[in-house]
Formats: structure tokens, C-alpha cells, sequence
């Protein structure tokens, strides 16, 4: 019998990619999703499938799965600041009832289950780069706290269950990851760049662009994540590509690789943005023998493809 993996947020950027992959291992993939930032869009690839099945539902419910069940990946969230600041309630709900649901179902199932936290738990780090034993610097009240703090339950009710329950359970921490089918309009540096440039518009930095961040692309994190699922390792492991970048020096790249002439133009930095981020990948490679494969160059040209063949730029 197949092994049977239920991915929630299955119709997100990250989700749709997860579900490809398990696919392709030879799972029979369950997907979950409220469509409140994912589309269906990018898995009605697999709907012709009969190893796949698709949910429309909001794990902040309760969740009803019938069969047996090996696997959960919960990713169901909203990832990015315009999406957290637009619905809180849900980003809070979702990481802390969502992942209840989820830990309950897990061992009625007796299914392991890893989540997706992300490298917001480590907020505006005074760490760097930042390790899996750094705790953070978290403002809980600010306008992302909605989100970090969301990520930093889901991370001690995890371990929670897996210590009073015994339960399977692994914990990724995700940083700043990029490739197709993410949203233009999702409010990150990568496609706010990209679209800008694709519309002729001048690049948009927030503060003076000498904030870092560190890209990965999509297919090495899912190969982390895979990994991970398949290991014995229970702790937080970080999953990204140490390779460090300003803000100003990444949009001067998007503007070498799109062939524009756009400027770059200044806005005021955004409240608790950090400062700097790059992951210490030294428990990935040590744990998982992971580490990125795809250069920036070679991942920011495939992204680029495919939202230049996107139909508002046919």
C-alpha cells in the first residue's frame, strides 16, 4: 500500500512544490487548503491523479482525514507581511489551532508530523549568523508578532506533544525561499522586484537596502524538508542558503537580469524588519548531509521565466 502524507496549505508556493515531490516518491498525497492565499491554480496539475485528493478546509477546524495516515506536513499559514498584517487573526489561529488539530489527528493516526516554522522565531537577530540554539528577539506586540509569535507556539506545542504524547514529530525552521508560483503580489523582495520590473516600474527598497537576506531556492528547501521528515531528528534544524545579500545589491541583480533600466527608489523601512538574516546550516549538513545546490543566478533566471510567461505579461 502507498504511504499516505497529508500536506496542508497545499495550494501555497511551498505547499504545491511538497506535493509535486511526494508524487514523484510515490506517496498518495491528501491536500488541505482555505484558498484564503493559496490557488488552486498550482496543483490542478494533479487533479487528474488518482494518487492525489484535494481538501478545501481550514485546519483551524477541526480536521477529518478517513484512512490510515503516515505523514503530516502542516505548512498552512500565511508567509509573507502583507498577507499576516492583512488577516492576523487567521495567522495567529492557524499556527496555534491549526497545529492543535493537526498534533491530535497526528497521534490518532499515529502519523508523524513535521512543521513549518521559519526563521521569524529568531525576529530582528542579534545572532549571526543565526543557529538552531539562538532563542531570538521578538517584539510579541508588533505588527509581525502576529506571525513570529504564531510560529513560536506551533514550535512549543510540537515538542510538547512529542515529549508528553511521544509522538513522531520534526521541526524546520524555513528561511527566505524563491522559485515559481510564488505570488507577484505577495509583498516580498523577490516578486515585488521582479513585477516591478516586468511593468517598467522603478524598484521599491525599503530603508537604505543595506538589510541582508539569504535566498534559497525552492527545490533544494524541499529536499531539506524531505530529509528531515525521513530522519530521527526531533529538534529545530534550520533549511536556507547561507549565501548573504543586501537588499540594494539583490535589486541591482534583478535589474542586471531582467534587462531593464529601472532606478531604485527608498521607502521607509517597515516596523521590526530585520536587520539581518542568514542561517547557520552547520545541523542541516551534519544531520541531513543537505545542503543548497542551486546558485542564485540559476534559480533567479528560472523564477524570472516564469513570471515573464505569466498572462498579465503575454
Amino acid at each position: 500500500m502507498k504511504k499516505r502524507i497529508l500536506i496542508t496549505g497545499a495550494a501555497g508556493f511551498l505547499g504545491s512544490h511538497l506535493c509535486d515531490r511526494f508524487i514523484k516518491e510515490g506517496y498518495h498525497v491528501i491536500g488541505m487548503d482555505n484558498l484564503i492565499t493559496g490557488s488552486l491554480s498550482n496543483i490542478e496539475h494533479l487533479f487528474k491523479l488518482e494518487q492525489f485528493e484535494f481538501y478545501h478546509h481550514d485546519v483551524s477546524k477541526f480536521v477529518f482525514v478517513s484512512g490510515k495516515l503516515d505523514y503530516i506536513l502542516h505548512f498552512a499559514s500565511p508567509a509573507s507581511p502583507i498577507d499576516y498584517l492583512k488577516i492576523p487573526i487567521q495567522t495567529l489561529k492557524v499556527g496555534s489551532l491549526g497545529t492543535h488539530n493537526l498534533l491530535g489527528l497526528a497521534r490518532a493516526k499515529k502519523a508523524r508530523m513535521l512543521i513549518a516554522s521559519t526563521s521569524e522565531v529568531y525576529g530582528d537577530p542579534n545572532v549571526h549568523p543565526q543557529n538552531e540554539d539562538y532563542w531570538g528577539n521578538v517584539n510579541p506586540i508588533g505588527p509581525r508578532g502576529v506571525y513570529d509569535e504564531a510560529k513560536r507556539f506551533q514550535e512549543a506545542i510540537t515538542m510538547a506533544y512529542h515529549t508528553y504524547h511521544q509522538l513522531e514529530t520534526r521541526i524546520i525552521r524555513i528561511f527566505n525561499t524563491y522559485g515559481p508560483r510564488m505570488r507577484l503580489d505577495d509583498g516580498r523582495a523577490l516578486p515585488a522586484f521582479m513585477g516591478q520590473a516586468l511593468r517598467g516600474q522603478d524598484i521599491t527598497v525599503f530603508g537604505d537596502g543595506s538589510q541582508t537576506r539569504s535566498f534559497c531556492y525552492v527545490d533544494d528547501l524541499v529536499e531539506g524538508i524531505y530529509r528531515l521528515l525521513l530522519s530521527d531528528y526531533v529538534n529545530p534544524v534550520n533549511i536556507g542558503n547561507p549565501d548573504e545579500i543586501t537588499i540594494k545589491e539583490f535589486a541591482e541583480e534583478i535589474i542586471a537580469l531582467t534587462g531593464t533600466n529601472q532606478k531604485i527608489i527608498y521607502h521607509p523601512l517597515p516596523t521590526d524588519d530585520p536587520k539581518q538574516r542568514r542561517p547557520d546550516i552547520t545541523r542541516a549538513q551534519q544531520i541531513l548531509g543537505w545542503s543548497p545546490k542551486v546558485s542564485r543566478k540559476e534559480g533567479l533566471k528560472t523564477t524570472f521565466d516564469y513570471f515573464k510567461n505569466l498572462p498579465e505579461f503575454k
